[in-house]
């Protein structure tokens, strides 16, 4: 539990103030049917002021975007972000590459395994921290065709058991 000035209790429930609340633009949902998850790390990204006021009106899209080194710095590629309506002639580019915030550590972490054969890096999700725009990457190895088969027979298998479960507990209170 927060002690700090970040947040203050209202009975013994800690309240989240602004700077901790967590807004979320866009997501990645083909990542997790296309990528085993290893790690996730969140990173900060380099944005122009049109860049941001489209990000807070929702216009993005991390569809067929990835993460690759240049000089020893992270950036994220095809990354969508809507041009902003009001913006004139200062409107940024739509998949522009754009610099993360990663410390020297992960960077150093990640280069280290993206050069093992199959290892990738992904992002997740694209979200708001307070002001701050936040992007989630993940650490992933790409799954074999098989390995997408598995986890939809599992899905559909857990779907099966949680409607027995449901019938089983309507037929009980008849």
């Amino acid at each position: 539990m927060k002690s700090t000035e970040d947040s203050y209790l209202v009975g013994k429930v800690p309240i989240m103030t602004s700077k901790d609340s967590i807004k979320i633009i866009a997501t990645n949902r083909k990542a997790h049917h296309d990528y085993h998850i290893l790690d996730t790390f969140e990173a900060g990204l380099v944005l122009t002021g049109t860049e941001v006021k489209s990000l807070r009106a929702g216009k993005a899209s991390l569809a067929d975007s990835y993460v690759a080194f240049d000089r020893g710095e992270a950036f994220v590629y095809n990354m969508f972000i809507n041009p902003y309506e009001k913006g004139n002639r200062y409107n940024h580019a739509e998949k522009r590459p754009r610099k993360l915030l990663l410390h020297r550590s992960e960077i150093d972490r990640l280069l280290g395994q993206v050069s093992q054969k199959g290892y990738t890096i992904v992002p997740l999700k694209l979200y708001f921290r307070g002001s701050h725009a936040k992007l989630e990457i993940a650490l992933a190895k790409g799954k074999k065709s098989y390995d997408k088969r598995h986890d939809i027979k599992e899905r559909e298998t857990q779907r099966e058991i949680d409607r027995a479960i449901k019938e089983k507990r309507l037929d009980a209170r008849q």
